[in-house]
């Protein structure tokens, strides 16, 4: 069998495949890609996986997207780590999904549900999986709490999310900057991946903002937003080629 895994934590990628090779040392992963784009980039030009196994919240946003994008006509294993979107993204318990940190014994469980599967129930999966390329209305304006009260905040406005011990702000274009109730991977559900994208772990940065990028010494990128941070932004070197084509998309 052959599977794709699309999932942007490495130690999780890694884990998933480890548990993969102890159950069934004949599983095949073709690749990891970690993104909505890099993923539909592959997926049109590699070829067809048998099955999938999908993370919902990807570096540059939900991984439904994929699905606004092209038909993907492969059963996928969703995998996530917050329980409440499981719930509402899949109503229908022929669609299985994985909730993080994945136990072996639930995986093997996966596995076995996917290998009874015939071409009926396959085409039945894939129909439920059509219904997840409903359009997505992203957030224009976020509800700061600041004091005592909530500030309205304008999506247009932010420069960048930054987050650190578990605690996460955002930084707006004119310089002020207030503490944010929303982790990162949350707010990449809700904002459009066209505009934010999840420069690494700590940063979510606006394309509006970006003044300056610089070719760090070792092929890292330098992002400068235009305000000051309390760390300098870099993209990774294995991140640079999918950021610079979102850049100028």
């Amino acid at each position: 069998m052959k599977v794709l895994i699309v999932e942007d934590e490495t130690a999780a990628a890694e884990n998933l495949v480890e548990m993969l090779n102890e159950i069934d040392p004949a599983i095949m992963v073709m690749a990891n890609t970690e993104s909505v784009q890099q993923t539909v980039r592959w997926l049109k030009s590699n070829e067809r996986p048998d099955l999938i196994f999908m993370d919902i919240h990807l570096s540059d946003g939900s991984s439904f997207a994929i699905f606004q994008q092209m038909e993907v006509e492969i059963p996928i294993i969703f995998t996530t780590a917050y329980d409440q979107y499981a719930i509402d993204a899949f109503k229908v318990n022929s669609i299985d999904y994985l909730l993080k940190p994945i136990k072996e014994q639930e995986l093997r469980q996966a596995l076995l549900k996917f290998s009874k599967l015939n071409q009926q129930d396959t085409d039945q999966y894939l129909q439920l999986l059509k219904q997840l390329a409903v359009v997505q209305e992203y957030k224009s304006r976020l509800l700061i709490p600041f004091r005592d009260k909530l500030m309205p905040i304008e999506v247009k406005d932010v420069a960048c999310f930054y987050s650190t011990n578990k605690n996460t702000e955002v930084y707006l274009k004119d310089g002020r900057h207030y503490p944010c109730t929303m982790a990162l991977d949350q707010l990449m559900t809700q904002l459009n991946p066209n505009e934010f994208m999840r420069a690494n772990k700590q940063y979510v940065v606006a394309k509006s903002a970006i003044t300056n990028i610089t070719i760090w010494f070792d092929s890292r990128l330098l992002v400068s937003v235009g305000v000051d941070t309390p760390e300098r932004i870099y993209v990774s070197k294995n991140r640079a080629a999918e950021f610079k084509l979102w850049i100028v998309k």
